[in-house]
């Protein structure tokens, strides 16, 4: 791996103290924290603006060094990594490629130094990023408009299969450099993409954990399960964090995405289970075959949506208030 360390300090090392020693605050060389201009004037003892102009001073210096053989072949390598990525990446996913924990100051130094490289600061919409060409800001937003627009029609997020689909009409290096740029759009923990205001991306709160629980289960659960394991989710949205079982209770039975389908056993509303009781279950089912049903039938039926013993089911059968036999011995709705 590039000693990037080693050529900072080799093109800082003939600069007069003071110019180096403003650059390398400047740049966090020593303790990694970036300071300003403000911060180093006040503590030389000098206004802001004399640090500025100290700091363009050893910028000319090291303006004559760029000719050097390392040097030039660190800017060489810096744009060889850009162009192998579409001409541009996030500046924090490339510091840390390039640099590991080790030389991502150093690393920002080259690059504000080379002459090939732009830098494009973080605003609401975008993170900030390096470049080798400066046009390339216009295509990331007319991605991230597309996409959020796509995303805004179809109001649901996308597999990582289908989300990589949308850029077919560009390379895959500038695509995938441009969606790590945007803000607005996500890859959620259930490794599907979609906008950041959606609770599949950026859970808010115990039910919109719990939801991202059982899609990624794929299955019911109990609720001390789906607290359980709501505690272990993690990600770039989601902080690890204590949830508790009864909250999940309370919170569940009251939101409509969740159906309670046994004895404190939760489904998604979204996987075919209807919301009420097995009474009501047993009604909808009569309701919809239009004809009569034999007791295995409605048992089949009703397991489908819930999960209770048939003793249950058969209890709730008897309520003569709703159901009838037939001569044959076949339910109907009275």
């Amino acid at each position: 791996m590039t000693d990037y360390k080693k050529i900072c300090l080799k093109v800082l090392e003939e600069l007069p103290q003071r110019q180096k020693t403003v650059i390398i605050r400047r740049f966090g060389l020593e303790n990694k924290e970036r300071e300003t201009l403000e911060k180093i004037g006040q503590n030389l003892g000098v206004t802001r603006e004399r640090i500025r102009q100290i700091e363009a001073d050893g910028f000319r210096e090291v303006e004559k060094k760029k000719e050097e053989k390392d040097l030039k072949k660190t800017f060489f390598e810096l744009k060889q990594y850009l162009q192998g990525k579409g001409g541009l990446k996030r500046e924090n996913i490339m510091l840390a490629d390039l640099g590991k924990n080790d030389f991502p100051n150093y690393i920002f130094l080259l690059l504000t130094l080379g002459d090939d490289f732009h830098r494009f600061p973080e605003d609401k919409d975008f993170y900030s990023f390096w470049t080798i060409d400066k046009n390339l800001f216009q295509k990331v937003k007319n991605i991230s408009e597309s996409l959020v627009k796509k995303f805004e029609r179809e109001k649901k997020p996308l597999s990582e299969n289908n989300f990589f689909k949308l850029g077919k009409n560009e390379s895959p290096q500038i695509f995938l450099s441009s969606v790590e740029i945007l803000k607005r759009i996500e890859k959620g923990l259930l490794g599907r993409f979609g906008l950041v205001d959606w609770p599949e991306i950026k859970p808010h709160g115990v039910k919109d954990k719990a939801y991202l629980t059982l899609r990624k289960t794929n299955k019911p659960l109990h609720f001390k399960d789906i607290a359980y394991l709501s505690s272990e989710l993690e990600g770039e949205y989601c902080q690890r964090k204590t949830v508790f079982p009864q909250t999940v209770h309370n919170e569940l039975i009251r939101d409509e995405r969740f159906v309670l389908v046994g004895r404190g056993i939760y489904a998604l509303k979204e996987w075919g289970y209807n919301s009420g009781t097995v009474k009501d279950i047993i009604v909808d089912i009569l309701k919809k075959s239009k004809k009569t049903l034999t007791k295995k039938q409605i048992f089949n039926q009703v397991l489908n949506q819930r999960m209770v013993k048939e003793n249950t089911i058969l209890l709730n059968l008897q309520n003569k208030d709703f159901f009838s036999k037939d001569s044959q011995g076949r339910y109907i709705l009275k």
